[in-house]
């Protein structure tokens, strides 16, 4: 069954934490004059009416809610960024008493994030059927399909993930490697999701399956336990600020646009 996503209740959900490994901070980090999270959430805000950013930390929820954003805070014991949605979505409801149908997880680390990706995912709730939503993009033929940081997308014709993994997959059999890429198309997975929210919040209880386990990939724990991930294609790149390196790149460029050209 076909519906209008317009009749739809989104919220944009922007899970964010202050001790990481690689970065600690990173989602306080001034980029151009605003902290980096305020560029996440500035662009949520222009596709979704309700935007919350969801952390355990209160120098970002102070941050947040000093530049008129809204935050919530959630435990701090959260593996993932999907439990702490789950989390944070049950405390928006209560607070606003109003129902959410679906949950977008933005990475808060994607201050390039293209409103065109946002209302893509959103359009993929037109299907009563769609319980998950992501983001797939071909792999350019200068990129490196082995890249095991990259993780790759096995899909179905009816636009449903079928598998992801760090791996090349297909393996292209009777086929030199190095010329795999123009005997099939690969494609990557950008980390956007989107859950009703009632499937999120079964999502939040399940424990790590043994592909999870092996690929460290937290979206096979939902193949796994057999829930259904709708994708569709975007020609956009993502780009994460997830080092110090990736920050110091972007600020020798003259403003957010010119990244990472």
């Amino acid at each position: 069954m076909k519906l209008d996503s317009s009749t739809l209740v989104f919220a944009g959900i922007i899970p964010a934490r202050f001790a990481s490994t690689r970065f600690p901070g990173k989602p306080l980090v001034d980029i151009f004059g605003k902290p980096m999270i305020r560029h996440v959430y500035e662009k949520a805000k222009n596709v979704f009416e309700i935007v919350y950013a969801a952390t355990d930390d209160k120098r970002i929820f102070d941050a947040v809610v000093n530049f008129g954003g809204n935050a919530v805070m959630t435990s701090g014991s959260h593996k993932s960024g999907t439990d702490r949605c789950a989390e944070a979505a049950e405390i928006i409801q209560k607070q606003l008493n109003r129902k959410i149908d679906v949950v977008v997880n933005i990475q808060g680390d994607e201050p390039f994030i293209a409103k065109e990706q946002m209302e893509t995912i959103k359009d993929l709730f037109h299907d009563n059927k769609t319980q998950i939503a992501t983001l797939i993009k071909k792999f350019a033929d200068n990129e490196d399909i082995f890249n095991a940081n990259s993780p790759k997308v096995v899909v179905s014709n009816t636009n449903e993930a079928l598998y992801f993994s760090r791996s090349p997959v297909p393996f292209v059999r009777n086929s030199d490697k190095a010329i795999w890429q123009k005997q099939f198309t690969f494609f990557k997975h950008i980390g956007l999701y989107a859950f009703r929210t009632e499937i999120l919040k079964q999502l939040a209880v399940l424990p790590q399956g043994n592909l999870e386990k092996a690929e460290s990939l937290e979206q096979l724990r939902w193949l796994e336990n057999g829930y259904r991930i709708k994708v569709a294609q975007t020609d956009i790149e993502n780009y994460a600020i997830d080092s110090p390196d990736d920050l110091k790149r972007l600020m020798s460029m003259k403003n957010l646009n010119d990244y990472p050209h």
